[in-house]
């Protein structure tokens, strides 16, 4: 069992700065893919950011490049997401997952993804 929680969900201004940080428990976090999805009203879920198992590798949605940063530290078993310039395109429910299987590359699919925080909400005023 695997147990995600999020934070650091909140208002905001356009242009203004949010960091969510995941917090993981239940088994070994360092061996596994971290992904960030949001979902807004009426939307499906979408991809935003993921990291490989070691942190060596990112990938980012293109609309967030450049103004997100994924990050995580395996020693306290957390994954990071700097959000910059928000836009107000960006309010959403921010979802933290991990990854099915091990040391495996970041994965941009919500299929990939066995285990989902509650989310946390995010909302960027104009």
């Amino acid at each position: 069992q695997v147990q995600l929680v999020e934070s650091g969900g909140g208002l905001v201004q356009a242009g203004g700065s949010l960091r969510l940080s995941c917090a993981a428990s239940g088994r070994t976090f360092a061996n596994y893919a971290m992904g960030w999805f949001r979902q807004a009203p009426g939307k499906m879920r979408e991809f935003v950011a993921a990291i490989s198992w070691n942190g060596g590798r990112t990938d980012y949605e293109g609309s967030v490049k450049g103004r997100f940063i994924i990050s995580r530290d395996n020693t306290k078993n957390t994954v990071s997401l700097q959000m910059n310039s928000l836009k107000p395109e960006d309010t959403a429910v921010y979802y933290c997952a991990a990854d099915r299987v091990t040391k495996s590359a970041p994965r941009i699919s919500t299929d990939a993804y066995g285990y989902w925080g509650q989310g946390t909400q995010v909302t960027v005023s104009s």
